[in-house]
């Protein structure tokens, strides 16, 4: 589903994402210190991690939200690190924050069109919406009603196709499975899972921050697992879920 755009690095789809060192502080609470990850094309990449971890401040740093203190962000090789905001997104990462932030008096449609503002043609957003459809068949069924009438998981589903919507190379999101059941959640890795396979000739990149480790671990090929701002393991998902002591001790199941 991605687009192009003179403002994206050549090569972003086959290099993907990759952070160097990075730091973030807020005063003088260090919230990152010195981390290393990246996130490849055609992979999920799951950032694992107690509550104050650093995992969210990882997120916004990437997409510009954050301010970094030393460190880099490298987009297809080209660095972004103090970048605005903006042109971070039209560079080709779509940020989908902790919250599931719809615009409830909007459509679902026309919340979905918003994703589509950073440079889509018409006939190509089209085609992008019926994708979008396909793959969430509750917001195809709903397109036209108000977003207030959505349920939790509906939400969910409603902004991540917003943010397909802008064609990324690089996908962040924040908590995704924050408050829904588990089917839902079931329902909603699993179409991830699903995007990534079925767009590797587009070499998406999925970098997946979650507290519900387990579940995010069953859809990964990566994990890299966070504690008071520094990396303590990177490793496949299947070792990292293996790893009796490691979970125990980070990642709490």
């Amino acid at each position: 589903m991605s687009t192009s755009s003179d403002t994206r690095p050549a090569d972003a789809r086959t290099t993907g994402l990759e952070v160097v060192g990075l730091s973030a502080s807020y005063g003088p609470v260090t919230a990152l210190d010195g981390v290393d990850v990246s996130a490849e094309p055609g992979r999920i990449t799951a950032v694992l991690g107690a509550n104050g971890a650093g995992k969210t401040t990882l997120l916004r740093t990437i997409s510009g939200l954050v301010r970094p203190t030393a460190g880099k962000v490298l987009l297809g090789g080209r660095d972004v690190t103090r970048a605005p905001a903006e042109m971070i997104a039209r560079a080709g990462v779509a940020h989908v924050p902790e919250g599931r932030g719809v615009i409830t008096e909007l459509t679902v449609e026309e919340n979905l069109r918003l994703g589509a503002l950073l440079g889509s043609s018409r006939k190509r957003t089209r085609q992008q919406l019926d994708d979008i459809y396909t793959m969430f068949p509750p917001l195809a069924e709903r397109r036209g009603r108000h977003a207030h009438t959505l349920s939790g998981g509906e939400r969910q589903m409603l902004v991540i196709g917003r943010a397909l919507l802008s064609g990324p190379d690089v996908l962040l999101l924040d908590e995704p499975s924050l408050g829904l059941a588990p089917r839902i959640v079931a329902q909603i890795f699993g179409l991830l899972r699903e995007l990534v396979d079925d767009t590797a000739g587009e070499r998406l990149s999925v970098l997946l921050v979650e507290q519900n480790a387990r579940s995010a671990l069953s859809i990964a090929d990566v994990g890299v697992v966070l504690n008071l701002g520094r990396v303590v393991a990177v490793d496949s998902a299947a070792a990292l879920a293996a790893d009796d002591g490691l979970r125990h001790a980070y990642l709490g199941f």
